[in-house]
């Protein structure tokens, strides 16, 4: 057996270097490329590695650990889990930074390997600097708190493990079953020892994704259970998407005559104007897809893994309604007491349309008279004038409108939150793809969002992670290319938490669109708290006065932080602002864009007949908390059990 002797770094990089997917017969590569902020943990080992062994993959300077390794789960996800970016850290906080972005990856079943430095594991030297040393157990590390987060962890005390530990990373970063984050921790004095590799390891492997068929039971059971309904519907999943299975999805909902609705991650599999397209559905869903849900007898979820979010907390849905779920995923299949289709998408969909025998859906008008009414209340949202009454309506209650009329003053601002996402969605040139995670613009952008082709809406809402939308939005870049537009819909909460990949974007000559939409305030849970009987508390953007964080509006000029970094930038607060700017802003090339909109607060869409169960208080000296604890023992009754 011929050997090559490398450092345990070298031939990590080596070997991610002839790592390839294929998918149909196509082969490429797996790996595009490496996120890095250089630390002790990794500059040395690691580092050196990548300056002498990477031929193929790129390297990026990254600013954040958490924003990189965001920014990798938006590249993946873009690219359909086809390929992966990788994110390595140092010791310490820069490793404890990307378990966020972990949790993100594995919650919405994308790839992502993360590589963070670790402690020594000879230990002579400990305690060294940024090591927690847990007294019970000095072989935890700050790396162990990955293991709740990720598919797969793995720590590498021998040059010698790697060989292993890569294969059992790979084997799950290409596994659409279990997929998400796999973290391998390298002991940063481990990274710099050397060992005779057998050469075989580093030849080009192919990691080739299977799609696995539906037994010719399960098919049968559920073409039993569709050719029963009366009122079945279809929920397009992110498995729709990932498993390419696009067209078959849609003949098998137009040779049934099954309406459709859409998760966040399913959104954009199939154009928003098909007559079967309900729309979003559950807490973020629109009144389409809703009505139809609550009377519907049996629901077929491709590709879907069922969120409270989608399931209304599993109040939509009625007792007497069952499931089908096609999924390759047996733990997902199995939700919602469903019969269950553990098989891939594209290649089951067509089989079972063939077991049907020419069924249609007994619908006459239900679905067509849905999507005119939405289509109606789409209308108004885009049209919204803050000084016209009869056209806005804020979100929980009347009261909650003195918020917006405070902050009209404060900052000289009038624009409604629906309004400006339904211009800017207008104004979008086709194949541009939209991006956001958290606050209120989920739930308007599932409602009101269309999208500008197939696949161009990248929504990060399994985990709901505030601050991936400016790193998510480098990574979609990295994965589309220059020849189309991204825009990033983020919220003030979300671009202060986390916006530093703004630089990288800089630095890599890369234009995004950051559409900062500033209402100061985390609007989402203002919403969810004052809705709940609760007074305003650490939810808004207020200046300190004798009562507390009740004084005026803060008025940060964003603009002029991210023309700081070097962007270019608008500040907005008419409609006239917006439209000049945009068009101002299709001229720029190679720069990254943001804009400073400022929007009043409880502008954004109402719930449309869903409900989310969230923690109402049963015992509370406050009146509102009772009715609202009320309210949700009135919703739990009415909810499935499992």
């Amino acid at each position: 057996m011929k050997t090559v002797r490398l450092t345990m770094a070298q031939a990590l990089v080596r070997f991610l270097e002839n790592q390839y997917i294929e998918v149909d017969g196509v082969q490429n590569r797996f790996v595009r490329g490496v996120f890095i902020i250089p630390g002790h943990g990794n500059v040395v080992g690691f580092g050196q590695a990548l300056t002498q062994e990477a031929k193929h993959l790129e390297v990026w300077h990254g600013q954040n650990e958490q924003g990189m390794a965001q920014a990798a789960v938006a590249f993946a996800k873009q690219m359909k889990r086809k390929q992966i970016c990788v994110a390595t850290s140092s010791v310490g906080p820069g490793a404890a930074n990307m378990v966020t972005a972990c949790g993100t990856a594995t919650a919405n079943n994308i790839p992502l390997l993360v590589l963070p430095g670790d402690v020594y594991a000879c230990r002579q030297p400990d305690p060294v600097l940024q090591q927690v040393e847990q007294t019970h157990n000095l072989s935890i590390s700050t790396n162990d708190a990955f293991k709740a987060v990720c598919r797969y962890w793995d720590r590498v005390v021998r040059p010698e493990q790697l060989m292993s530990a890569c294969i059992s990373a790979f084997r799950v970063l290409t596994d659409p079953a279990n997929t998400g984050a796999v973290c391998i921790a390298m002991p940063q004095d481990v990274e710099g020892e050397a060992y005779d590799y057998p050469e075989s390891f580093f030849k080009k492997r192919v990691w080739r994704l299977e799609r696995r068929p539906a037994t010719e039971a399960a098919l049968n059971d559920a073409a039993e259970a569709i050719k029963k309904a009366k009122r079945p519907m279809l929920i397009c999943g992110g498995g729709v998407r990932y498993s390419e299975a696009h067209e078959e999805f849609r003949a098998f909902a137009e040779a049934t005559g099954i309406p459709f609705a859409e998760t966040q991650a399913g959104k954009s599999a199939i154009e928003w104007t098909h007559p079967l397209n309900l729309g979003g559905v559950g807490v973020t869903g629109c009144s389409a897809a809703n009505d139809i849900a609550k009377k519907a007898d049996l629901v077929i979820g491709v590709g879907t893994r069922y969120t409270d979010f989608t399931t209304a907390s599993k109040w939509l849905f009625k007792d007497n309604c069952k499931f089908v779920n096609i999924n390759v995923s047996e733990f997902q299949a199995l939700k919602m007491e469903a019969i269950p289709v553990v098989a891939d998408a594209k290649d089951t969909l067509p089989r079972l349309l063939e077991k049907l025998d020419g069924y249609k859906a007994p619908y006459t008008t239900e679905v067509t008279a849905a999507r005119e009414k939405w289509q109606k209340e789409l209308d108004r949202l885009d049209s919204i004038v803050f000084e016209d009454k009869k056209s806005w309506k804020p979100i929980i209650n009347d009261a909650n409108a003195d918020s917006a009329k405070r902050y009209a003053k404060d900052l000289n601002a009038s624009l409604c939150q629906t309004t400006v996402l339904g211009a800017i969605n207008h104004m979008m040139s086709e194949g541009d793809v939209a991006i956001g995670a958290a606050g209120s613009l989920p739930g308007d952008m599932q409602r009101m969002w269309r999208p500008t082709g197939i696949d161009c809406y990248n929504m990060e809402y399994g985990y709901s992670t505030m601050g991936y939308e400016v790193a998510g939005a480098l990574g979609v870049k990295l994965a589309i290319g220059d020849k189309r537009e991204v825009y990033a819909m983020c919220g003030d909460g979300s671009f202060n938490m986390l916006h530093g990949e703004l630089v990288t974007a800089v630095m890599e000559h890369k234009k995004i669109n950051i559409c900062l939409f500033d209402n100061a305030s985390f609007g989402c849970i203002n919403n969810l708290q004052v809705g709940h009987g609760n007074k305003t508390l650490c939810t808004e953007l207020r200046f300190r006065n004798k009562d507390g964080l009740f004084g005026d509006f803060l008025n940060i000029d964003y603009a002029k932080v991210a023309e700081g970094y070097g962007c270019k930038s608008y500040s907005i607060r008419t409609m006239e602002e917006l439209v000049a700017a945009f068009e101002d802003a299709k001229k720029v090339k190679n720069v990254p864009v943001l804009f400073d909109i400022k929007v009043l607060p409880k502008t954004m869409t109402d719930g449309y007949g869903s409900w989310w169960r969230v923690g109402d208080t049963e015992v509370s000296e406050r009146q509102e908390n009772l009715d609202a604890y009320a309210n949700h023992l009135e919703h739990v009754k009415d909810a499935r059990k499992y």
